[in-house]
């Protein structure tokens, strides 16, 4: 579900929109022109706005200039104009889509839900082993709720060894997926690297464990770390 502000100042148009936005779900609000639009910017937060071109007053690039100086919000244009230039001037200004009038509502909302989907954020998913969390999408990890500093191929070497948990991967297999088929380093660089790793992890240094003449499993017990 989203919030919507359609901006138009066809009355019957506004409803059309407002019906079939909030048959899937959103929540929407209307302004007739655009200095309207604006002042419910101003005064709200809104996630994304369905707004004309042609309006009296402020007309749709007048509306989209004033909210980008202030606003990334996701903008969809409706336009009866089919010239080039107010395309490109749309686009140089920042607008997501455009919908040219006469449209279809169920077409409108498959590219409303589309620029949401697309420029929402996604919630970052994270990998966590008491009080370890791995966040690949920021290529952070935090121990206790403290950022560890660790190297790009530490972090990488981590998060292989932790999206295998219990299983055991060879040195050669680590070589591969961290430092790239094409890497001729030998197998001692993954060892000094698990080192430098596990001395980072300090009360979770166990977490790694050596298998000897194979390579390194992760493996999360609590007889492995220190949670004190």
């Amino acid at each position: 579900m989203a919030k919507l502000l359609i901006v138009d100042d066809d009355a019957r148009l506004r409803r059309l929109v407002r019906t079939y936005g909030e048959l899937d779900s959103h929540f929407c609000e209307e302004a007739a022109d655009g200095q309207t639009a604006l002042d419910k910017l101003g005064h709200g937060s809104f996630d994304l706005i369905i707004l004309d071109v042609m309006m009296p007053g402020l007309d749709g690039f007048d509306v989209l200039e004033q909210i980008r100086k202030v606003s990334n919000i996701p903008v969809i244009m409706l336009t009866a104009r089919s010239e080039e230039y107010d395309r490109l001037l749309g686009f140089r200004l920042g607008v997501d889509d455009y919908v040219p009038k006469p449209f279809s509502p169920k077409e409108l909302m498959a590219r409303v839900n589309a620029v949401l989907k697309r420029t929402r954020p996604r919630q970052e998913v994270s990998l966590t082993f008491g009080s370890l969390t791995i966040l690949p999408a920021s290529r952070t990890v935090t121990l206790f709720e403290n950022e560890l500093a660790l190297s790009p191929k530490e972090f990488d070497l981590l998060l292989k060894l932790a999206q295998n948990e219990h299983l055991v991967m060879k040195r050669e297999q680590l070589l591969q997926a961290v430092w790239g088929y094409h890497y001729f380093g030998d197998s001692r660089t993954v060892d000094t690297h698990i080192k430098s790793l596990r001395d980072r992890l300090g009360p979770y240094r166990g977490i790694i464990q050596t298998i000897w003449g194979v390579g390194y499993k992760f493996e999360y017990r609590k007889e492995n770390v220190n949670d004190e």
